[in-house]
């Protein structure tokens, strides 16, 4: 199980821009440069983050995206689910305590897979909830961090 490139890219780009203070403003372009991040991928991240509350734009000369959130707040969850949404490692996982939901094997409410993936699935989203972008940054070491200063 992997998470997406999208979500692998969202949480680059959050990270780079959590090394600086909250309200810094980022461009698009820098971040993608500096990510090295296709910028039209970036783009479409951008706007699910936005969408998702953590960011907001900034029009204009020297506008681009702000986060709204800081860093030791900022958990992995946050920035993960808004691209690739909940973890739910089989499908039969949304039809768990739905009665009037089958799932893929016709059984209504979750088949015994859903009920034992169901245990790894709130495992991993507990720690995605208690991992923060602060704790990201605090893992790496001095070569990681980058300069957005001109």
């Amino acid at each position: 199980m992997k998470i997406s490139k999208k979500a692998e890219y969202a949480l680059r780009a959050v990270t780079a821009m959590s090394r600086a203070p909250l309200g810094t403003t980022f461009s698009i372009q820098d971040i993608a440069q500096r990510e090295h991040i296709p910028l039209k991928f970036l783009e479409q991240i951008l706007l699910a983050l936005k969408n998702g509350g953590l960011l907001r734009s900034k029009r204009g000369v020297g506008g681009g995206y702000q986060l709204n959130v800081p860093a030791n707040q900022l958990t992995l969850r946050q920035v993960i689910e808004p691209i690739d949404g909940p973890f739910d490692p089989i499908t039969c996982l949304q039809a768990l305590g739905r009665p009037q939901h089958a799932c893929e094997c016709g059984i209504p409410g979750g088949c015994a897979l859903a009920k034992t993936f169901h245990g790894l699935s709130t495992l991993v989203q507990g720690w995605l909830s208690g991992t923060t972008i602060a704790d990201v940054i605090a893992k790496g070491g001095a070569g990681d961090d980058v300069s957005f200063d001109i």
